[in-house]
């Protein structure tokens, strides 16, 4: 049996103490810099808008928006939505349903709704042409079947849950703000404890990668927006021949934004998680497979942007809990009073400090009454790495299926 030397041990550990010291420079040496970043886009939070309330109707809103709300196999979700529609005001001139040959009861939900409700209307798309995704396509189809004599089109998701006074509300900031195109953030129904731990890691890199999204965005390739409630005034739709610049892309929401930005159309983002709830995914592996296959939004980026994005979102989100889980299970490994490992140590704390900071920023988007065990919630930080993890995979690959549609 071979037994090392002290001699050959002792340089052994001087390599190795060498090899790890200048593995915690260099991580030293990029996390820096992206910590630099991400408090310069943190602190844009102190110039967020307010939260949109409920705004009552007021005449001159009559018949000003038409809404269209794309489905597919709904049924189970699709009710909340037609009801939370149907309690808007007359400022909503019509509510047309764009199915896509739904093989469940959605078709009858609509047509049900709308013997209740003439300002519903169903109509089916055409079958989905060459380089379309289904989602813009059923909006196109929509848009193409609005009145001209409505002046915003809302697009709308079947999965939302729209509170009385939701469209008043919308255009009412959208007017007096002179915004051309303006979405809300909504409040996440969470019910199952996967979701609940996985479900806020994800939203963070949004933050992260983007800040607080009801600021102003520096660049037109800084823009966000949510296609759950996304209006927009029908004359920009028209330029824009409407959803035809976003045809092909599975994050459409952010890239017809980012097209109307780049053309000087005022785009804006409100949080509306007073005016619009939504229950988007069930447990874990629904969230981690749905919602994590398009938040990378590579389809409405450059390729350097969309990494760059990917590399702050590893050193500042991913590696942080890494870190700190290394350093308190094997810190007696390393001399704590070599400055590297000090400020590699202190910054990480730093970094998480500021991750758990926002857990309790965002608990606000999060409807917590159906939880089951909601205080998972605290515990999302955890899964950070995770949620990282997802979004590179994510940004590797295009998905070949999405709500029941397969592509090649």
């Amino acid at each position: 049996m071979f037994i090392p030397s002290p001699g050959l041990l002792a340089l052994f550990n001087l390599s190795t103490y060498e090899s790890i010291s200048a593995l915690a420079l260099l991580i030293l040496s990029v996390q820096l810099p992206a910590t630099a970043i991400l408090l310069s886009r943190l602190f844009r939070g102190l110039l967020r808008r307010p939260q949109l309330h409920i705004a009552p109707p007021t005449p001159d809103l009559l018949g000003k928006v038409s809404v269209i709300v794309p489905t597919l196999n709904e049924a189970a979700r699709l009710s909340p939505c037609l009801s939370g529609l149907s309690a808007q005001g007359y400022e909503v001139r019509e509510i047309i349903i764009v199915d896509s040959n739904s093989v469940d009861a959605t078709p009858d939900m609509v047509i049900a709704q709308s013997q209740r409700d003439p300002r519903f209307r169903l109509t089916t798309d055409d079958p989905l042409p060459p380089g379309w995704v289904g989602r813009p396509w059923a909006l196109h189809t929509g848009f193409l079947r609005t009145s001209p004599a409505s002046q915003w089109v809302l697009g709308i998701d079947a999965d939302t849950q729209p509170q009385p006074g939701l469209v008043a509300a919308l255009v009412r900031a959208a007017e007096n703000a002179q915004y051309d195109l303006i979405s809300l953030s909504s409040q996440f129904i969470l019910k199952y404890p996967g979701e609940l731990w996985l479900q806020p890691a994800l939203l963070i890199t949004l933050v992260y990668r983007f800040g607080p999204p009801d600021t102003a965005p520096m660049t037109p390739e800084r823009v966000m927006a949510n296609g759950q409630c996304f209006l927009c005034r029908r004359s920009v739709l028209e330029a824009l021949n409407g959803y035809t610049t976003a045809s092909n892309s599975f994050c459409d929401d952010v890239t017809l934004a980012r097209n109307a930005a780049q053309k000087g159309f005022r785009v804006g983002f409100w949080d509306g998680a007073a005016l619009l709830k939504v229950r988007m995914y069930d447990g874990f592996m629904d969230t981690w497979s749905g919602w994590g296959r398009s938040l990378d939004l590579k389809d409405a980026s450059s390729t350097a942007g969309l990494w760059a994005d990917l590399a702050l979102l590893f050193c500042c989100q991913g590696l942080p809990i890494l870190v700190l889980t290394i350093a308190l299970a094997f810190g007696f490994l390393f001399p704590y009073h070599n400055p590297i490992f000090t400020w590699l140590w202190r910054l990480n704390a730093f970094l998480f400090i500021i991750r758990v900071a926002l857990s309790a920023a965002i608990a606000s988007s999060y409807d917590f009454s159906q939880a089951q065990a909601k205080w998972v919630f605290w515990l999302s930080p955890l899964a950070d790495p995770l949620a990282v993890l997802r979004l590179f995979l994510s940004a590797t690959q295009r998905p070949t299926q999405w709500r029941g549609r397969y592509y090649g």
